[in-house]
């Protein structure tokens, strides 16, 4: 075999010294770069197990491999694609192409916590080589597939993260807001990816070939002069441009020895296999890019060593799927100028016509042809092999060609991109179909082309349509993106979706809706009457929590603990997001159980708190409605609750215990033995930390209020629990707090345990307005009344009427830039506080305009309680004259009681009515003070 090749390239080498020793004034680095390139490409094309170089996602490519599979025919195809990959391949029969195979891992061992989850996606489109190898092999009998690339767990033994990018992101690439992200953070691995490492290099073919990004150099100067090339040219091309890149790229040592290990990996499996099944090499064919076609290590040919190990895989559990791709998101993802895979798509349908290669396509698959199928599945027998010539000399001093189809083709698109402008508010013509059609031509010779490019075209269209202004929300550019095939966006079919995925389509199937479509559809469910819909609702409710936020968005119906839906209206574009509904997939069998499991790591992380503790509790009761896992995760939450030392979390704990004491009160006959533990535990522990938080600085307002407010709420429950009120009255009394809020927070405390009377409050309240020093800070103690109705809510009337004399005392210097304070406390912290206030201004307030002027304030009105009582001794009253008239009533309590003494007639000198409020006032007073506010 090495002597059949020997002088293959022997002319090409004599051309390439001279040139070299011409323009370097005689042999030096330049000659050594040129001849090892003919090298390379010698040394690949002896090797006996054919070689055949590929671009991922190169029309060229995929016509080629098409014409390749057709001619020889192999037994065996290794194709460089994560070799744990393999068993998902069958399943792209199932998709509508483009789709990404997809490696998914959540819990990592073994791999840095900070790297979860773990993606490896590998792009398949329908013109590309790796797609045809697949469908070869997959629907010819007796043919073997063969995936020999390092498996996903490698993909980040080998690489840091940012290691496996696809090289540096296009100037002229849309923005990130405008990129489809179906392929998310996932790593990406593809066949094939040619292109220059050495910066240096790429800018000078970019501004030599007079192009503005690499995809258009690519297209334009390789592309085209290989979409109908023999294999052999074909081959020899790739080579080359493979060794080039090679040759030129950057000494980064770790890039380099990734790139080398993979080439070990791929050469150590295929050797594996061939020893395995004793397949001849003469049989086989391998797909991989054209830059590790060119490679010189020693591992590389059938006769290479034996010396690479490679590593065992980590402990780290993968999962595999099939993911919706697009072109977009490959352009996106690895860094290719926009519209440059939607120009592939359509230059691989304009090849396949010219040069009549019938394609293979996997049967069953979108759009196949059955007639086709079953012709790939048994094709003709093998052509003859011939030694292959050196066909590099020819074709590089060939000039290119001009096809004069092209001319009627951008005839066409002159007239369509017109077409699609005016659809879309453009004031175009035919006058403008003519000028983009010759300025398009221009642009091509001014750029040293022999036919326009479609970006020759897009420039064109450009600056003959568009000109200063975009009418619509589609500029010119982007039109003709769209004319050239648009974004096409995969589809993975129900058959090839993993269980979850399943269930969830199946579940919702009663809605009628065709949920595999993209876009935004309207489900109606009218629970009431169809009791059978209620599943749905309770599946689109726990999609709403676990998938992104326009997956599954409600517009009528909410859902609350201890209510039961009757209407929802919901907008579902599940078919948008079929990526995250299948990744959901990875982590259970049912959404059930994926919501469970991450309300347990929500609950059980090391930073979760009470707060966020409580609120898993309380999803687990609104979503799975499982008592067993509520309760397993209140008693955790009383365990964090007990391991605080901040108060940060108070006002949330507060809202949710509220909630869940409720809730529990009115749907379960006893309360779960956590909550009654939580109370207790939580009243013990807010009164430990309820002195330091009234001093510390770093505590505000509002969390103190919340403490108060649980300390407050839950008295009763905890004191039937066995906690001790003494408890609550200590910390209050050791509470000394400095800032005004807190100290207005304070006396609302000492009011509701009775060590602060309402008439004391309001001295107080009267002293501060009448202390020139103190009346600036003032409306500070306003704002801590105002949060003191969170925990003492009985205060709503004195607060309304601290506000009234604030307006009506303070000065306007004080008072107007107080009231955008008093606006942003009610708006953010104090919602729910507002309608209280509200609410008792309304009682309090004359309703009527009219009714103002002569308005007294009741608590300007309202006489001394000790004062009415004296008086009305003074006066004689004659006792309880209802009681008198209507003695039954008493006669029954009495009878109840078991007291038979009789009626007694009041005597003269005697004290009339009840004598023991006339010795001991004070607790007539204080009972008219509780009912009536005074």
């Amino acid at each position: 075999m090495t002597s059949t090749h020997e002088g293959t390239f022997e002319g090409l080498r004599g051309q390439l010294q001279e040139a070299a020793a011409t323009f370097a004034d005689g042999p030096d680095a330049l000659e050594g770069i040129l001849l090892g390139i003919v090298d390379d490409v010698d040394h690949a094309v002896r090797e006996p197990l054919e070689i055949f170089p590929v671009c991922h996602h190169s029309p060229a490519s995929a016509v080629a491999m098409a014409r390749r599979l057709r001619e020889k025919q192999p037994k065996v195809v290794y194709l460089e694609l994560c070799e744990d990959m393999a068993p998902l391949l069958t399943e792209l029969r199932n998709c509508k192409l483009p789709v990404a195979v997809q490696s998914f891992a959540t819990e990592v061992d073994g791999f840095p916590a900070e790297w979860s989850p773990l993606s490896v996606v590998a792009p398949i489109t329908e013109a590309s080589a790796e797609y045809q190898a697949i469908a070869y092999a997959l629907d010819t009998p007796g043919v073997e597939l063969v995936l020999v690339d390092r498996s996903s767990d490698h993909v980040f033994q080998w690489d840091a993260r940012a290691t496996e990018s696809a090289g540096p992101a296009d100037p002229d690439a849309p923005p990130a807001e405008e990129e489809a992200a179906l392929h998310g953070d996932a790593v990406g691995v593809e066949i094939g990816d040619l292109r220059p490492r050495f910066a240096e290099l790429e800018e000078h073919l970019l501004h030599h070939g007079k192009v503005r990004h690499w995809s258009e150099w690519w297209h334009q100067y390789v592309e085209l002069p290989l979409g109908d090339s023999d294999h052999d040219t074909y081959r020899q091309v790739m080579l080359l441009i493979g060794s080039l890149f090679r040759r030129l790229a950057p000494g980064d040592a770790h890039r380099v020895r990734v790139d080398e290990d993979r080439e070990r990996h791929m050469w150590t499996r295929m050797r594996e296999h061939l020893a395995a099944t004793g397949t001849d090499p003469a049989d086989c064919l391998y797909v991989c890019g054209a830059f590790h076609a060119a490679s010189r290590v020693a591992e590389f040919g059938v006769h290479g060593t034996d010396t690479f190990e490679i590593s065992p895989p980590s402990a780290t559990t993968w999962q595999h799927g099939l993911i919706p791709s697009s072109h977009a998101a490959i352009e996106a993802q690895f860094g290719l100028a926009a519209g440059s895979v939607s120009i592939a798509a359509t230059v691989w349908a304009k090849n396949v016509r010219r040069t009549r290669v019938e394609p293979f396509r996997l049967a069953g698959q979108a759009g196949a042809k059955k007639s086709r199928a079953k012709k790939a599945a048994a094709p003709t027998g093998p052509a003859p092999e011939l030694p292959p010539s050196d066909r590099l000399t020819g074709f590089l001093q060939r000039p290119p060609a001009l096809d004069r189809l092209d001319e009627a083709e951008l005839l066409g698109w002159s007239v369509e991109i017109v077409r699609a402008a005016r659809r879309n508010g453009y004031l175009a013509s035919t006058a403008d179909a003519i000028a983009v059609f010759e300025t398009s031509i221009l642009l091509a010779g001014m750029r040293d082309r022999a036919k326009p490019t479609p970006y020759d075209f897009q420039d064109a269209a450009v600056t003959c349509i568009e000109k200063d202004t975009v009418p619509g929300r589609r500029d010119v550019r982007r039109l003709v993106e769209i004319m050239m095939g648009g974004d096409r966006v995969g589809q993975v079919g129900y058959e090839a979706l993993p269980p979850l995925a399943r269930d969830v389509h199946d579940r919702l199937a009663p809605l009628g809706l065709k949920l595999q479509q993209s876009g935004v559809q309207r489900a109606l469910l009218d629970i009431a009457s169809r009791p059978e819909l209620e599943r749905c609702s309770d599946a689109l409710w726990m999609l709403r929590h676990l998938m992104p936020q326009g997956a599954a968005r409600p517009i009528m119906g909410e859902r609350k603990l201890g209510e039961r839906p009757i209407q929802e209206s919901w907008d579902l574009a599940l078919g948008t997001y079929q990526r995250a509904l299948i990744e959901l997939g990875y982590e259970g069998v049912s959404i059930e159980q994926v919501l469970e499991q991450r309300l347990r790591r929500t609950a059980y992380d090391r930073r979760a708190t009470a707060a966020t503790v409580l609120e898993a509790v309380e999803d687990a009761t609104l979503y799975l409605r499982s008592r067993r896992l509520a309760d397993e995760l209140g008693t955790h939450a009383l365990e964090v609750l007990s391991a605080e030392r901040s108060v940060d979390g108070a006002p949330e704990v507060l809202r949710r215990v509220r909630r869940l004491l409720a809730y529990y009160r009115t749907s379960e006959p006893v309360l779960p033995p956590w909550i009654e533990s939580f109370a207790k535990t939580g009243y013990a522990h807010y009164c430990t930390l309820l002195p330091t938080a009234f001093t510390d600085d770093d505590a505000t307002v509002r969390q103190v209020a919340a403490m108060l407010g649980f300390l407050f709420s839950m008295e009763s429950l905890a004191l039937s629990l066995g906690c001790d009120r003494t408890q609550l009255e200590l910390a209050v009394a050791q509470s000394h707090p400095e800032e005004p809020p807190k100290t207005a927070l304070l006396w609302a405390a000492q009011v509701q345990l009775g060590h602060l009377s309402r008439a004391d409050l309001r001295a107080k309240c009267d002293e501060l307005l009448g202390n020139p020093l103190v009346v600036p800070a003032y409306p500070r103690y306003l704002s801590g009344f105002v949060h003191a109705l969170e925990p003492v809510p009985g205060l709503t009337d004195f607060v309304v009427e601290a506000v009234s004399n604030a307006f009506a005392r303070l000065p306007d210097p004080v008072l107007l830039p107080w009231l955008p304070t008093l606006i942003t406390t009610l708006r953010s912290g104090g919602s729910e506080l507002a309608p209280l206030l509200i609410r008792e201004a309304g009682r309090t307030f004359p309703g009527r305009l009219a009714a103002l002027d002569a308005w007294v304030p009741p608590w300007h009105s309202r006489p001394d309680s000790e004062a009415m009582l004296s008086a009305h001794s003074a006066g004689g009253s004659h006792g309880c004259t209802l009681l008198a008239a209507h003695p039954a009533t008493c006669d029954a309590v009495a009878a109840l009681l078991g007291c038979e003494d009789p009626w007694e007639t009041a005597e003269p000198g005697r004290p009339a009515g009840a004598a023991l409020p006339g010795r001991h006032p004070e607790t007539a007073v204080a009972l008219e003070v509780l009912l009536t506010g005074a």
